[in-house]
């Protein structure tokens, strides 16, 4: 299926709500979305409330979110997680499906108390690695088991980029200027700071050390329970992981913008509960240079045409220079932080 026009997309959604709703449809509200999918609140004429989420596929994308995320649900649901949304019906043709609606709120300015939430949350996915059904979940999205994988991202992501700079000016300075510069030096450093570790920086993690992840974790995809408490939303790359990255990526996420101080904390919070896994900590410091890298490239999605049409679906169709500019400022605010994580050299 590709993406449907605007004028469509309300059609396809209240077909897909009637069929899928236990109720009668009593009405069908735009709730916003994801960089790549489309919320729907349905109101039914019993007095329910759900969820409905359209998944469209792009032609850049292939895999198959709501599957994925309706698996992840699904496990969450059967092994007790309260948590998470529960998972109700799906059309997979159709690219629909329906979940309880959660009410709540944005997370907001975080405090201790959500930074505890959050890392006993990860504890608790953590703790499902030991689930029979949890085998029979896939890698997560973008899985990344070696501290070598990260660089492999990096560097596709880097010649994606490059390809789209041709007629993008600004877009190929800094390429050329900053990122591509940092990856060397990156590169430098993960072989110094590896050997010196005694870590083979190519060699995949062991089954038993990896985790659940959502694999976009973190305080945008959560929201505020009206009497207080968290729930986590976005499970569309959900699966198997290193630990390392989905703490990276907690702390690095440009949507949160956590303060240092939060982020050491949410650290001392989380580790613990990996405390099968000796050598986290070590492999932690070696790969949060690498994820930074990551991330200021991940934040440069917009430049490539693709990626735009997926905002697009989604309703977010903000002037599209002023977005760009604003990327490029989150890519340089995260290059800033590496001449301090290289200074970290791990023992």
């Amino acid at each position: 299926m590709t993406p449907s026009s605007p004028s469509a997309e309300p059609l396809l959604a209240e077909e897909a709500a009637a069929r899928l709703c236990p109720e009668a449809v009593a009405g069908l509200y735009p709730g916003g979305g994801g960089g790549n999918s489309r919320l729907y609140r349905v109101e039914g004429q019993s007095g329910g409330r759900y969820a409905l989420k359209h998944y469209p596929r792009f032609a850049h994308d292939r895999r198959d979110r709501l599957d994925t995320e309706w698996r992840a649900l699904s496990f969450l649901a059967e092994a007790g997680e309260e948590a998470v949304p529960r998972p109700l019906a799906r059309a997979a043709a159709a690219g629909f499906a329906l979940y309880s609606w959660i009410e709540g709120g944005p997370v907001g300015p975080a405090g201790e108390a959500d930074l505890a939430e959050a890392a006993a949350f990860a504890g608790r996915l953590h703790a499902l690695t030991r689930h029979p059904a949890a085998a029979a979940l896939p890698l997560a999205s973008e899985a990344c088991l070696a501290p070598a994988a990260v660089l492999d991202q990096v560097d596709r992501r880097l010649e994606r980029l490059e390809q789209a700079a041709a007629p993008q000016p600004a877009l190929a300075a800094l390429l050329a200027d900053e990122l591509r510069p940092w990856r060397a030096r990156v590169g430098a450093w993960l072989t110094a700071a590896a050997a010196a570790a005694g870590i083979d920086p190519a060699r995949p993690l062991a089954e038993t050390a990896r985790t659940l992840s959502p694999s976009d974790f973190g305080f945008h995809n959560a929201l505020r329970r009206p009497g207080g408490g968290l729930v986590f939303l976005d499970f569309e790359y959900f699966g198997w992981d290193d630990p390392v990255k989905l703490l990276a990526d907690f702390i690095l996420h440009p949507g949160m913008g956590l303060p240092p101080a939060q982020a050491e904390r949410f650290l001392a919070l989380a580790v613990p509960h990996y405390g099968g896994d000796a050598a986290l900590a070590r492999r932690l410091r070696i790969s949060l240079p690498l994820y930074t890298l990551r991330w200021s490239l991940i934040v440069l999605n917009e430049f490539l045409p693709e990626r735009w049409q997926g905002r697009a679906f989604a309703g977010l169709t903000a002037e599209r220079g002023a977005i760009l500019d604003r990327q490029a400022a989150k890519a340089r605010a995260l290059l800033a932080r590496l001449p301090s994580l290289l200074m970290d050299e791990p023992r």
